[in-house]
């Protein structure tokens, strides 16, 4: 039996499996590509620079050691770089052999002087009328990477902030996407990053400024009739922070100017830094040209934090705010709240202050009381309508077209899930979410159920469909 790439590679991934975190191995290793087996040398393709680059940095031991168990000790590995071009089609990049000498493929560090940068600009940031070249960076120094602390749920999103914060617009991470839920750290990580630039480069011009704000800048520049200003201001930044990308979705106008600020910055080897919701593929309604510049660096997602992370969230709020508290206190409250950072801290704040105000000593009954009310409140009420909404909105229909009578498939997939969803979260009837849904009797809501149930188990896309819904409806 003939060996193949993929039989070689497939043996190295049970290996690699087997000695690294699960979620490296999804974010580093799933994504690759078997694709030629030649003589000793294995080639596999990685979908751009940093990714090589990355594997090169924390993984080209156990790529050595695996590789040689299936090759012997003339064992090579070829690395094919595939990226996106602006138009989305997939075309190489390059092609190289690892060795300790990877200089061929760094980017070379190229400064460009700054000729535009014209004091007569209008700058949105400060009162109309005045002209002003000094740019506030809208930084919050309260948010650093030193209160930024690190777990497998933030390690590679906080790592390449920190690899941008030391070379900003230097590194393969440009732009950088960070991406994840409510609570879990973006918009901290986003400041960590420009506050750790501006003490390492007081020099640059760094600026944070959120989606929402940005699009109303340009609404009223569009009104002024000074786009052009808006646009040159934008363009004179060395650092642009942009919070909750998402907001920019439907907005084709505030698109349209934001490609072209980005493509000025990415040209001129200024860094640009992202957050969202949302990774780049899950975005609807924004253009193709833009999202295919979003991918164009790393998109590094929050997750929510495991246990030790949030134990240690925890006790480095306690230090910072000089409160001692007992640890079977700090675990209990770990355990409890799972969804968020902010809700963590929220709770550890909400207990200390009731055992001030009432002068109480901080004991687990206390912790409980204060965590089932924060839990409680916290806790969002699902209803049928509200799943309608969430699954309509991901198929990106109206509730009246999930509610019909139509056999098309997935229309009929649309509402399968609305019912099932609305089956596993309310306490409602099987008659009762039937009659919600589009006027259908308890039997076909069972068939939805059942549906859904067999799909997720033998289709690859219908299951990523559940999963996804899944998180839009956690509570």
């Amino acid at each position: 039996m003939s060996i193949t790439a993929q039989t070689v590679w497939n043996n190295c991934l049970e290996f690699i499996k087997d000695n690294i975190q699960p979620q490296a191995y999804k974010t580093w290793f799933e994504p690759i590509i078997a694709v030629k087996l030649t003589d000793n040398a294995l080639s596999i393709q990685v979908p751009s620079k940093f990714f090589y680059e990355w594997l090169e940095e924390h993984y080209v031991k156990i790529l050595k050691v695996s590789l040689t168990k299936e090759l012997g000790e003339k064992a090579k590995l070829v690395y094919i770089i595939k990226m996106e071009n602006t138009y989305g089609n997939k075309q190489p990049f390059t092609e190289r052999i690892p060795s300790s000498n990877r200089s061929g493929l760094k980017s070379q560090d190229v400064d460009i002087p700054l000729n535009n940068k014209n004091p007569e600009l209008r700058n949105p940031f400060v009162i109309p009328g005045i002209r002003n070249v000094k740019i506030e960076s809208q930084l919050n120094p309260n948010y650093s990477f030193e209160n930024f602390l690190e777990g497998d749920s933030n390690r590679l999103a906080r790592s390449a902030g920190l690899a941008v914060a030391a070379k900003p617009g230097g590194t393969s991470f440009n732009p950088l996407l960070i991406f994840g839920g409510v609570g879990l750290g973006k918009t901290h990580l986003a400041h960590a990053i420009g506050v750790d630039i501006k003490d390492k480069y007081p020099e640059k011009t760094v600026l944070y400024i959120s989606a929402e704000k940005f699009t109303q800048q340009y609404i009223d520049s569009v009104k002024k009739n000074n786009r052009n200003d808006f646009i040159h201001f934008y363009q004179i930044i060395d650092v642009l922070i942009i919070d909750d990308v998402q907001f920019l979705t439907g907005k084709t106008g505030t698109q349209d100017v934001f490609f072209h600020i980005f493509n000025h910055l990415h040209q001129n080897g200024k860094q640009v830094i992202l957050t969202s919701d949302k990774a780049p593929v899950d975005m609807q309604d924004i253009e193709q040209r833009l999202l295919s510049r979003f991918k164009w660096g790393l998109s590094a997602e929050l997750q929510h934090p495991d246990f030790e992370t949030r134990v240690s969230i925890l006790k480095n709020k306690l230090y910072r705010d000089g409160v001692e508290m007992p640890e079977d206190i700090i675990d209990y409250v770990a355990k409890n709240i799972k969804t968020n950072v902010r809700e963590l801290e929220g709770a550890i704040i909400s207990l200390i202050a009731q055992s001030s105000f009432n002068k109480k000593e901080i004991t687990i009954d206390l912790a409980r009381t204060i965590v089932e009310k924060f839990v409680k409140n916290t806790k969002r009420e699902v209803s049928i309508d509200y799943i309608q909404k969430v699954v309509s909105d991901y198929f990106q229909m109206d509730i009246d077209t999930l509610q019909s009578k139509t056999r098309k498939r997935h229309i009929v997939q649309a509402r399968q899930l609305a019912m099932f969803f609305a089956k596993k979260l309310t306490k409602a009837s099987l008659a009762s979410i039937g009659s919600q849904i589009g006027k259908r009797d308890h039997a076909t809501v069972l068939h939805a159920c059942k549906t859904v149930d067999n799909l997720s188990s033998t289709d690859k896309q219908f299951k990523k469909y559940v999963e996804d819904i899944s998180k839009k409806l956690s509570v």
